[in-house]
């Protein structure tokens, strides 16, 4: 991809690049004969989503949001927006000591994490991170969630923390159905976990129950976090307006702050509470067959779970890769590249990793780059199929971020619609490698946003940490909210007379 520029910007930065109509992205095509461009062309032609293309599939996600966040219609809405029980953002009063459990793979890290509320910071005081054995990830619960609690009560003893009950942040990367803050039950184990008695239990209850065993020390309030959400959240409290999470890295999701009258599916009508959408599925309904090329169905077809999640394996970094090398290799087959002559490594599934594109991709060493991964992919270059290579590469990390521009357009103009504001200002804390690693995803994303939602102006943050330091910020949240709760009820029923007097006084005005 390369760099965004807006219309009235000169291009200052070397290689020639075409312009779409309607359109934020330059395209490189330097190096490349007409003749030969005419032809790939018609390769990379159904990638390109002019700003007309990318409202219409704003207008359908719009759709699957109010369809998702429906009491009867979420069962069948393709985006989910799962409630999260996360019903603030941080306000800047939030301090203390806490613990973050980060569970998502064959490893898990825990972290202690000071919030300092004078210096508006949180701190990562240290952290540890514990393996997982292969034959304890096809064990039963108990053995795992016992495994965790001897990790944890290691971790606190080497802290002297041990006396200390702490909060805990519990990012669970497994999918759960949320029924309060500190209640999740596994829906299903993936990524080669298969405990037994753990699906259909609530995950806290577990950890908790593993911790009473051991009878050598405790933990306080458990709030259960989504990593979206922990990225948000880590990024709230440096700065207050950010309501929206986002995370494009192997895979993508997001989450925002809505209307509590608009989730149908708890209890409650004041206030807001944070939506993880889950707009990976966006699509899933075959919403978006339109445009999906010959190359994004022979992915998804080829993939684990085909069907699911179509919009993820159009822009996340678990597919770009391969979607470039299906691409190479009609290419080739058709003898439009490495004169028609594709290496067996080139054949091979899952061999063009997604981070080549960002490497074939950066502004001064990308055409040297793309030489040097031609040569280690066994195949027989001459300098044009290196520029041709590098055209292609743009083009589909272009249509990624374009996607994810036009999703998080929506969202940001369903936030600035719900609040009845002429204007919105806001700010998105994104993480993952996509957004972070490609040189120029981030400025195509932000540029094509300011096309999609120009009543929005929308500062991008950049995580830190958001399953650590995220996590143990959901719940110094809660428990802000919670301690300002007990306020309330403390208090009621002293002033009763007070307050009916006040009100008969305000009726009688």
């Amino acid at each position: 991809m390369s760099t965004t520029l807006t219309n009235d910007e000169p291009n200052h930065q070397g290689p020639k690049k075409t312009k779409m109509a309607g359109d934020t992205s330059h395209l490189h095509e330097d190096g490349i004969p007409q003749d030969l461009l005419s032809k790939v062309k018609e390769y990379l032609d159904p990638f390109h989503l002019p700003v007309e293309k990318l409202q219409e599939i704003s207008a359908r996600l719009k759709k699957d949001l109010i369809r998702g966040l429906g009491k009867h219609s979420h069962h069948r809405a393709p985006v989910k927006m799962l409630p999260t029980f996360v019903r603030a953002t941080p306000d800047g009063t939030e301090r203390g000591d806490f613990l973050a459990l980060d569970l998502g793979g064959t490893n898990f890290r825990i972290l202690h994490v000071r919030v300092v509320e004078e210096e508006q910071r949180v701190l990562k005081m240290d952290s540890q991170v514990c393996a997982i054995p292969q034959e304890m990830m096809l064990g039963t619960g108990e053995q795992l969630f016992d495994h965790i609690a001897a990790c944890l009560g290691d971790f606190l003893n080497s802290q002297q923390l041990k006396g200390h009950t702490l909060p805990l942040g519990f990012t669970f990367s497994f999918p759960c159905e949320q029924l309060e803050i500190d209640k999740s039950i596994l829906i299903r184990w993936t990524k080669g976990f298969n405990c037994s008695g753990v699906e259909g239990e609530d995950v806290v209850k577990l950890l908790k129950d593993a911790i009473h065993r051991r009878g050598d020390y405790d933990i306080g309030f458990v709030a259960m976090v989504n990593d979206t959400v922990g990225t948000m959240m880590s990024c709230g409290y440096r700065d207050q307006s950010c309501e929206i999470g986002m995370i494009i890295g192997t895979g993508t999701n997001a989450c925002y702050m809505e209307e509590m009258k608009n989730v149908k599916r708890v209890e409650g009508e004041d206030g807001r509470m944070c939506i993880n959408t889950e707009w990976g599925g966006f699509g899933d309904d075959d919403s978006l067959n339109d445009i999906q090329t010959e190359f994004d169905k022979e992915v998804d077809r080829t993939s684990i779970n085909p069907g699911v999640h179509i919009f993820e394996k159009m822009i996340s970094g678990m597919y770009l890769g391969e979607i470039v090398r299906l691409v190479l290799v009609k290419m080739t087959e058709d003898k439009v590249l490495f004169k028609g002559q594709a290496s067996e490594v080139l054949r091979t599934a899952g061999t063009f990793e997604t981070k080549f594109i960002s490497e074939i991709e950066q502004e001064e060493t990308g055409l040297e780059n793309a030489k040097k991964i031609l040569t280690a992919l066994g195949l027989d270059w001459e300098p044009v199929d290196a520029c041709v290579v590098h055209l292609v590469c743009d083009t589909i990390s272009s249509r990624s971020a374009r996607l994810c521009a036009a999703a998080l357009a929506t969202i940001a103009n369903r936030i600035r619609v719900n609040r009845k504001l002429p204007h919105l200002e806001t700010t998105v804390g994104v993480d993952g490698t996509v957004y972070k690693k490609h040189p120029n995803f981030s400025e195509e994303l932000q540029a094509t946003v300011r096309l999609l939602a120009p009543e929005c102006d929308i500062t991008f943050l950049v995580s830190e940490d958001g399953s650590g330091k995220g996590a143990a910020m959901v719940t110094a949240v809660a428990q802000r909210l919670a301690r300002q709760s007990r306020l309330l009820e403390d208090s009621g029923g002293e002033d009763e007379d007070e307050e009916e007097e006040e009100e008969e006084q305000e009726e009688n005005k």
